[in-house]
């Protein structure tokens, strides 16, 4: 296998974008280096599952909350280059599917032993003010836009 092919990862996700009373469901993310950002619920799906069963797994281990998803928002797809050990570096491609939730059950629970350590409602103005990954903005604005396509205008990155 050529040495450029053996450098590409693709990791194929689904979030949740919940809002109830003006407020967003969000996670907080830990980064390895120890930041902490809010990001939707939600995260890789495993070999051979379903979006919609990811999502609706992501948001129940992130949040304690059970939840159905109410509609596909959108498709946001990033591309980045970071480096590998011995100065090669990795093309990284993130295939993100959003949906809208809606809670069903469960009570509010931090996830513990995974990637984020907090969950907790946000009241929607306040979300400027956090500090998040761009996710959550991308996510908020499927939400009140709905595009047709799906994918907001000018998003490619």
């Amino acid at each position: 296998m050529n040495k450029q092919l053996r450098n590409r990862e693709l990791r194929v996700a689904a979030y949740a974008v919940c809002v109830r009373d003006d407020e967003i469901l969000l996670a907080r993310w830990v980064a390895r280096d120890g930041a902490k950002k809010w990001t939707l619920p939600g995260g890789g799906m495993d070999h051979g599952e379903d979006p919609l069963d990811t999502v609706v797994r992501e948001v129940e281990e992130e949040t304690g909350y059970a939840a159905e998803m109410t509609a596909l928002l959108g498709l946001d797809s990033i591309r980045r280059q970071y480096p590998r050990k011995l100065g090669a570096f990795a093309d990284f491609q993130g295939l993100r599917i959003v949906y809208e939730g809606r809670i069903t059950g469960g009570e509010l629970r931090h996830e513990t032993d995974g990637s984020t350590d907090l969950a907790a409602w946000h009241p929607l103005e306040a979300v400027t003010a956090l500090e998040r990954v761009e996710l959550v903005d991308i996510g908020l604005e499927l939400w009140r836009s709905r595009p047709p396509a799906g994918r907001l205008a000018g998003t490619s990155r």
